[in-house]
């Protein structure tokens, strides 16, 4: 009958709305954004204690493509030229707003020294000594990390780090390090 079709439809749709708020955030896929497959991989353990926040310091981007193009980039040179099995982090957050998987999930990355096997690694798309990270890229950040905890692979009480914390470098850049201070996870 049309209503018990209706009704069907309807349970459907609340499912649907209910996963997505499971969930979080969306992330476009390695496979979508035209990325390679992975030389190897080395399992990442559940509930790390850390999260370390990432500038790539290379060009901004703000659409889909110029994010995917750039993204095949960052991932060449990290394969190519520095011999590494993928991409260097766990997620990248384009200036379109969106989150990219780059290793992805459960997958040590080669992001921060030392750190890899005790932190996701997430990092902003572009140059953050002059580039400002806009509210879209912070709230889909935020939105990773709420999901890195839901799933465990974060614990809910993690300490958020920029890079320069545990690594000489100026990373994340002085406008995304300023942002990240106000975070509720961040410490000295």
């Amino acid at each position: 009958t049309k209503t018990n079709m209706a009704n069907k439809a309807l349970i459907l749709l609340a499912v649907l709305c209910c996963a997505q708020a499971v969930f979080g955030v969306a992330v476009v896929s390695k496979a979508s954004w035209g990325g390679r497959a992975p030389r190897s991989k080395v399992t990442l353990g559940n509930y790390l204690s850390y999260a370390v926040i990432h500038h790539t310091a290379g060009n901004y981007c703000s659409t889909r493509a110029a994010c995917a193009q750039e993204l095949r980039n960052i991932q060449s040179y990290h394969m190519d030229s520095l011999g590494w099995p993928d991409i260097g982090y766990n997620f990248l957050i384009g200036g379109d707003g969106a989150v990219y998987e780059g290793r992805g999930w459960n997958v040590v990355g080669a992001h921060a020294t030392n750190w890899n096997s005790k932190s996701i690694g997430i990092s902003f798309l572009g140059n953050y000594n002059y580039n400002t990270a806009t509210s879209a890229m912070i709230s889909a950040a935020k939105g990773i990390l709420a999901d890195a905890v839901s799933r465990g692979q974060i614990v809910s009480g993690y300490i958020l780090y920029g890079h320069r914390q545990v690594s000489a470098t100026e990373c994340p850049g002085t406008t995304l390090w300023n942002e990240i201070r106000n975070w509720s996870n961040w410490r000295a």
